[in-house]
Parts: structure tokens; C-alpha cells; sequence
């Protein structure tokens, strides 16, 4: 209780905001640019491009971020969650850009609907997030949207998984190439995980929201 009355009154470093928000945006660029890059009409090198350029930002918000927690005397909230949120966005990143590179290495140019279905959660899911984490700078007036934001995200992310199931299943479902069932895999488990991260960024969120409030 003393500690909590000591962090409240003692300034804070509202930079962590900013910086978990910029990242939120770099998210919603590489999941929009991986979307178009699944897109049969669309320039698929310059989404490509797009995401990498997403991922690389995103990695100077996440460096900038962990040696602020160095240096800032108080924190909005605990240091060890805001390393926490800050891994939990980048990794979602990550796996934007780590499905991509597969994509374009294996050389995949027809895309089947659950690829696009997958890309379109991931989206909704970024969508989500950017809508969400500039709430984290007023926690106790924003609970309830918090939390929204955490059961619809995890309501598409069962989606996705139940989505990605069916997926594995049709691909053990008789015969086929064995080149084509491993690519195929490997890339749907991609995307299911970029939705998978994208949950694990609201269960920081959840904890930081029941520490606070």
C-alpha cells in the first residue's frame, strides 16, 4: 500500500505510453501490409517490403522501450510488465514478418481462403490492439474497453485456432505432395501464431489492468 501511495505521487515517465502505442501502429502496418501480400491482385514484393520495414521499426521502438526501463525512476507500472507488454508486441511482429519470409522463400503465390481468413484476423486483432493500448495511459477509466478488447481477441483467436485445426486436418486427409503438406504447414501454424501473440499481448494487458485498478 505504502509503495503504491509512494509511485503515485512521485512524477512519471509518460514516454512508455507513447512507445507502446507507436508500436501498436507499427503492428497494424505489417498486418495490413500482410494482407495485401496475400492478396492474388496485389503487388506482393512491395507488401513484402512493407512488412520488413514494419518489423525493423517495430525493433527500434522495442530497444528504445527496454533501456528507458533502465533509466526511468518511476514507471506507469511495474518495469518487469512493461518488459513483458513490449516482448509480447514485438514477438507478434515478428511472426508477421516470420510467415512472410516463408511465404516469399517457399515461393507460394496461390492462396488458399483460410490463408486469407487467418491474415484477415490477424488484422482485426492488430486493429484491436492499436485501438486499445493508448488506453493503458488511464487505466481506471478505461477497464471495462480493456477488457473487451482482451475477450474479443481471444474470441478470434479460438476461431483461428479451431480455423487452423480444420486446416491440418484436410491436409492429412488423404494424399499429398510432400513438399506442399509441409509448406502449407509451416504457414498456416505462422499465421495461426501471429493471433496467438496477439492474445498473449492482452493477457500482459489483463495482468496489468488487476494491478492496478
Amino acid at each position: 500500500m505504502l509503495l503504491r501511495l509512494f509511485r503515485a505521487l512521485m512524477p512519471r515517465e509518460e514516454k512508455f505510453i507513447d512507445y507502446f502505442c507507436e508500436h501498436s501502429e507499427r503492428i497494424m502496418e505489417a498486418a495490413d501490409a500482410l494482407h495485401d501480400l496475400l492478396d492474388p491482385a496485389g503487388d506482393r514484393q512491395a507488401a513484402f517490403e512493407r512488412i520488413l520495414a514494419a518489423e525493423h521499426a517495430a525493433d527500434q521502438v522495442t530497444k528504445r522501450t527496454l533501456q528507458a526501463i533502465h533509466r526511468t525512476f518511476i514507471t506507469p507500472f511495474d518495469r518487469s510488465d512493461i518488459h513483458a507488454l513490449i516482448t509480447a508486441m514485438d514477438d507478434t511482429v515478428d511472426f508477421i514478418e516470420e510467415a512472410a519470409q516463408r511465404i516469399m522463400i517457399y515461393g507460394v503465390t496461390e492462396y488458399t481462403p483460410e490463408m486469407r481468413q487467418m491474415a484477415d484476423a490477424a488484422r482485426q486483432c492488430a486493429k484491436l490492439l492499436r485501438e486499445g493500448v493508448p488506453l493503458l495511459g488511464s487505466i481506471n477509466k478505461n477497464v471495462m474497453h480493456l477488457q473487451r478488447m482482451s475477450v474479443e481477441i481471444s474470441r478470434i483467436e479460438g476461431e483461428t485456432d479451431k480455423l487452423l485445426r480444420g486446416c491440418l486436418s484436410r491436409l492429412t486427409d488423404g494424399e499429398h505432395d510432400p513438399k506442399r503438406f509441409v509448406i502449407l504447414k509451416e504457414i498456416y501454424e505462422l499465421l495461426e501464431e501471429i493471433v496467438d501473440h496477439c492474445d498473449d499481448v492482452t493477457n500482459v494487458v489483463d495482468g496489468i489492468v488487476i494491478e492496478q485498478v
